[in-house]
Formats: C-alpha cells, structure tokens, sequence
C-alpha cells in the first residue's frame, strides 16, 4: 500500500493541472474582444414579405387561360392587384359574359345550391383569386335591392387572425348566375409564410402592450381629414385582444409586409384599435 502512494500523488498533480488549464483558457476567451462586425444572429428578417416574385405574370397568364375557356375577348385584360396579383375586377366589358356554375335544376336555385355553385366556381377560379379554397370562410351572403347578390370571404391561412384590409374576396352575381363583379386581395402561396410566421416569438407580453401604447404619439385623421397627434393617458381604459397578422405596404410600396401585431382596443379616444408590433414594440397602424 505504502508504494502506491507516489502514484497517487502523480494522478492528483495531473487532475490539477488539467483543471488549471481549462480555468486559463476560459479567462483567456472572457477576455478576447468584441467581434467588430456586431453580434450575429441566425433569425429570419423581419418583416416578413409577403409578396410573391413573378406571381402577377402568373396570374396574368392564368387570366388567359380562364379567358379561352370561357370564350373571351383574346385582347382581354384582367385587372389585377399591383402587390398581391389577384384579380381586383371584372373589365366592364366582360360584365354578364361570365356564369357560376349550374346547381340544381330548378328555375331558381336555393340558398344551399347558390353557396355551392359559388364553392365550384372560387375552385375553377382559385389561380387569379389567390388562395386555396380551403381558406376561405364566407362571412356574409346577401341580396342587394339592386338585385345583385353578394358573397363575401375571408382567408384564414393562419392561426394568427388576418388584419391590414387584405384577404378579402367578393363575389357579385345576378339570380340567373352571371357574374357582375369580382375582387379578391387575399396573399398568394401562405404556406410559405406559414412556417415564417410560426417561428416568430413576442418580444411584448400583452401587460407590456398596454403600457406602451400609452406612452406613444399617435397620428390619427381629425374630422377633416388632417393628420393630428394623439396620446393615450396612463388612465385611458385598453384591451390588448389577441395577436395577429397584420399585412401592409412597405414604406416604398414595392412590396407586402407581414407584421405579428398585437391587436389593441381603444375606450375612449378617436380611434378604436390600435396595432403593436410584438416584435419592435412599434405601433405600426391605428384604425
């Protein structure tokens, strides 16, 4: 036993100089200097653009190919949305050239059978609408004193709420099934934006929201329309709802930004809600 222990001694002296050596070289990277081009990151940009390169030629030639199959003028145009491609209306000249799908065999079709044929015709129709019909959600069917009927739809590609004025989708028709109008601003290939959009995380908590918009100048029309500046006070009442997307032009109009906002209601004040941007803490729009 006695003769063991110089070897002991050696193993205790090579453990501690080991421990010696990772102390030395942990200090030395404590101390190394900071990487002049910044801290780098692996997050995604943001905001997110939402547009699609090359989606008008797409839907311009989508166009086309609706044209022939309905017997259309060749020199026809569709009107389409600058930034997201969808059709914004029917030429004038085309209006009544166009008909919903027959449904039933009565010399009027039922509410039931007038919601299918609009089903088969948003899936005959869904390259210069823009969206998978699946994300449409009709919120509103009804018949104008002018005898024009109405449908209107939603996209719902997210599991955010859609804010910004855009995906929208209305459907105009007579009771003999001709097509008076159509305009859809809803955003093109969401799946893409899909897994953008899941992989942002809220730097805002709903409480933080709240006191934020409280300390910001706002700039909101008057009744004449001029632009006015306007705070919230500490004690104005606000109920941060629920986050959304919020879709809106870039600064040079050139493209679709994809904002996560928190979506704020207003008590009393000259506006009703108030969007925040969980990711800046901007408020980004007011309505």
């Amino acid at each position: 036993m006695i003769l063991q222990e110089p070897r002991k001694l050696k193993e205790y002296a090579v453990v501690t100089a080991m421990i010696t050596t990772a102390l030395l070289l942990s200090a030395c990277a404590a101390l190394q200097p900071p990487d002049v081009s910044g801290p780098r990151s692996n997050l995604p940009p943001y905001p997110i653009i939402a547009n699609v390169p090359d989606r008008y030629e797409e839907a311009s030639l989508a166009w086309k190919q609706l044209s022939q199959n309905y017997g259309l003028a060749q020199d026809t145009r569709g009107d389409l949305q600058p930034l997201t491609g969808t059709l914004r209306s029917v030429p004038a000249n085309l209006v009544n050239s166009i008909s919903l799908p027959r449904v039933g065999t009565g010399p009027i079709p039922t509410e039931e059978e007038t919601r299918e044929s609009l089903r088969r015709f948003i899936v005959e129709w869904r390259s210069v609408i823009g969206t998978d019909p699946s994300q449409l959600s009709l919120v509103e069917r009804v018949d104008d004193p002018s005898g024009v009927k109405i449908a209107r739809y939603e996209q719902r590609p997210f599991r955010y709420p859609l804010r910004g004025g855009f995906g929208n989708l209305v459907i105009k028709f007579r009771n003999d099934r001709r097509l008076v109008d159509i305009s859809s601003n809803c955003l093109p290939n969401t799946e893409r934006l899909q897994s953008a959009i899941n992989g942002l995380t809220p730097k805002v908590t709903a409480e933080t929201a709240a006191t934020l918009v409280k300390g910001k100048s706002l700039t909101v029309p008057d009744a004449t329309g001029q632009q006015r500046a306007f705070q919230l006070s500490p004690n104005d009442p606000v109920n941060v709802k629920q986050l959304v997307a919020y879709v809106m032009p870039s600064t040079d109009q050139q493209n679709l930004e994809l904002h996560l906002a928190w979506e704020i209601d207003v008590a009393n004040g000259p506006i009703k809600t108030i969007y925040l941007d969980a990711v800046t803490e901007q408020v980004i729009a007011v309505a």
